[in-house]
């Protein structure tokens, strides 16, 4: 057994100084500083935070198949330089999508002897997979996710909504939830722009994309009672519904991501296609807005969706470049360095980043609390330290970001999963385990 201590401990009853015991791979108690048990070893922390590991439950790795794109070792690599210790990785972009059980085998194959961090994995809603998703959630995954919309890949195809009502049915008797990209493709009247201008890919994804789809999705929650979670939500006018759905007792979560929480439309120069994504970033005012439905729980959890891609797809174009934005290792930092000007504490950022994915993606069993029993999944950080993102801080596999140049507050010390420290340029062979839902053999 040892022990990490802290002045403040980030723990279910609140922060405070404590010594965290750890036997083996597991949290075996939370006590006083001056109560750790005679004769074991200590690492004090000082004032620096200490947390349970970020659980980031929306990344896309993109291996096997396209693994130039981002592949395990260095998602994982990049995931723990963020203090994130568990990731659930998204079941496209990589070859095969994740439709099927042999394409989930292949998947948790490719993993072997590369993960530095836990992952799980979701699988994927297409037309005609009901069945494939009951084989699916029987082998494991967490969950399972649609497209409202095309996906930007042709062998992962939008559901419509007698799709989503076939799979909805399949999942909520599996016990596992639906994900939904929820942007419905409307007729839209775009004014002649240059492509190279961020106004052009603004103006095709407008906030009634997410408003219609997200109502389509409630509508389907009602009648199926399968639980519905919402990704990146981007569109604050769809707010209001959310938490009346919720306030009916639907099974309704809803996730978004630091850029929706940290960039603005305005700031975004021509050709800057690194700040590319779907639903896009808008402006400065509906940023505000998606801060006061986070603040007030509307929104549930925070998730980078790291969507990498090879540089070459990133040309200047908004139009036609890839949609995506690497941001794996610069959640922390990045949602910490605006919800600080916003009031908002560290245990809340617990509760965006840890906590409330892990319950989420049905692992609170062993992710996201400082608690007995818990996985030793630990970060160490310091939320007053600030630093400029550059190239050479990005583990990522394509140092190609829209947050390079910006400094960020709060720094990343050290992350532990179960129990050990991670170090990446260790020769060892890398601890990272995939997690499969409890319900599975």
């Amino acid at each position: 057994m040892h022990a990490v201590l802290s002045q403040r401990v980030i723990t279910p009853e609140g922060v405070r100084p404590a010594a965290v015991l750890i036997d083996d791979e597991r949290i075996d108690g939370v006590v006083a500083v001056d109560a750790v048990p005679e004769g074991v070893a200590t690492e004090d922390l000082g004032n620096r935070v200490l947390m349970a590991g970020l659980v980031d439950a929306h990344v896309h790795v993109n291996d096997p198949g396209r693994s130039e794109w981002e592949g395990w070792r260095t998602a994982t690599a990049a995931a723990a330089a963020g203090g994130v210790t568990t990731l659930v990785d998204m079941p496209l972009n990589c070859i095969p999508v994740t439709t099927t059980v042999q394409a989930l085998e292949a998947k948790t194959r490719s993993t072997e002897g590369k993960l530095q961090v836990d992952v799980g994995f979701w699988g994927g809603v297409v037309p005609g997979n009901a069945a494939d998703l009951t084989q699916l959630a029987k082998s494991g995954v967490l969950g399972a996710k649609a497209f409202l919309c095309h996906s930007g890949i042709d062998d992962f195809l939008a559901s419509d909504e007698s799709t989503l009502r076939t799979a909805m049915h399949a999942l909520a008797d599996a016990g596992i939830p639906l994900l939904a990209h929820a942007e419905l493709e409307l007729p839209v009247d775009v004014p002649a722009t240059d492509p190279r201008s961020y106004e052009a890919w603004l103006a095709l994804r407008p906030p009634a994309f997410e408003d219609e789809a997200i109502a389509l999705l409630i509508r389907l929650c009602r009648e199926t009672r399968c639980p519905v979670h919402i990704v990146h939500l981007s569109a604050a006018s769809a707010l209001p519904m959310i938490a009346e759905a919720r306030a009916e007792g639907l099974p309704l979560t809803v996730e978004t991501c630091p850029h929706y929480l940290c960039l603005r439309a305005e700031e975004i120069p021509d050709g800057a296609t690194e700040f590319k994504c779907a639903p896009p970033i808008r402006p400065n005012a509906n940023r505000e807005a998606l801060w006061r439905g986070l603040l007030d729980g509307v929104i549930d959890q925070v998730v980078t969706d790291h969507s990498p891609c090879v540089p070459t797809l990133k040309h200047r174009d908004f139009v036609e470049a890839w949609g995506g934005i690497s941001s794996l290792s610069l959640g922390l930092s990045s949602v910490w360095t605006e919800a600080a000007q916003r009031g908002a504490t560290v245990a809340q950022i617990a509760g965006w980043m840890c906590e409330g994915p892990a319950r989420f993606a049905g692992l609170a069993d062993r992710k996201g609390r400082i608690a007995p029993g818990m996985h030793a999944d630990l970060v160490s950080w310091d939320p007053d330290a600030h630093f400029e993102v550059s190239v050479d801080t990005l583990a990522f596999r394509h140092p190609v970001s829209p947050y390079l140049g910006r400094t960020l507050r709060g720094v990343v010390h050290r992350t532990w999963l179960r129990g050990r420290p991670i170090d990446v340029a260790s020769t060892g062979a890398p601890r990272g385990t995939t997690l499969f839902h409890r319900g599975s053999p």
